[in-house]
């Protein structure tokens, strides 16, 4: 079993930035492409940013180019999202996840994550 909490979240000013991590306990990440997802109020949930198993490769999507970065400490089993020029419109609950396969290829398809977190609640006002 997989274990993975979220933190950083919280209430932040429009312009402004948050940290988010995402500590596993339970099993090593260091193998597995791991994920950034959010979800929005009445919205879908959408995948924000992905990070290989050795941290070489990296991929967000349009909305977040520029201002999230994603990264990866494999000795403290962490995963960050790095979150600048926060925008009203990522409010949301952001959830990490883990892909199911070791040495995976990063993606945006929530089918190919099997462990999530419970997720933490970003809110930028404006």
């Amino acid at each position: 079993q997989v274990q993975l909490v979220e933190s950083g979240g919280g209430l932040v000013q429009a312009g402004g930035s948050l940290r988010l991590s995402c500590a596993a306990s339970g099993r090593t990440l260091s193998l597995y492409v791991m994920g950034w997802f959010r979800q929005a109020p009445g919205k879908e949930r959408e995948f924000v940013a992905g990070i290989s198993w050795n941290g070489g490769t990296t991929y967000d999507v349009d909305f977040v180019k520029g201002r999230f970065t994603i990264s990866r400490d494999n000795a403290k089993n962490t995963v960050f999202l790095q979150m600048n020029s926060l925008k009203p419109e990522d409010t949301a609950v952001y959830y990490c996840a883990k892909h199911r396969n070791p040495l995976g290829i990063v993606t945006e398809q929530e089918a190919s994550y099997d462990y999530w977190g419970q997720g933490t609640q970003v809110t930028v006002s404006s």
